[in-house]
């Protein structure tokens, strides 16, 4: 998976939020695909990037992809 897939997914994760829960599907997003993420050693930056959302959103990111170390996605 690449980092503009990874953008595709956090975008439409981001699209089909409830208002007011959009950064909270990103924070979802970065603890579900944390493991890849870190494994092909990709930046938030990047994949907000390909996501077309504001670059703000990758601060979000990583807070999920760090809480991925304590929380499982059921």
């Amino acid at each position: 998976m690449t980092e503009k897939d990874l953008g595709k997914i956090l975008k439409e994760m981001h699209d089909k939020a409830e208002e007011g829960f959009e950064s909270t599907n990103i924070l979802l997003f970065g603890i579900e695909f944390a493991q890849i993420i870190l494994k092909q050693n990709y930046k938030p930056t990047n994949i907000v990037r390909a996501s077309g959302l504001h670059p703000s959103y990758s601060i979000e990111l990583r807070k999920g992809v760090k809480l991925s170390k304590f929380v499982r996605p059921i």
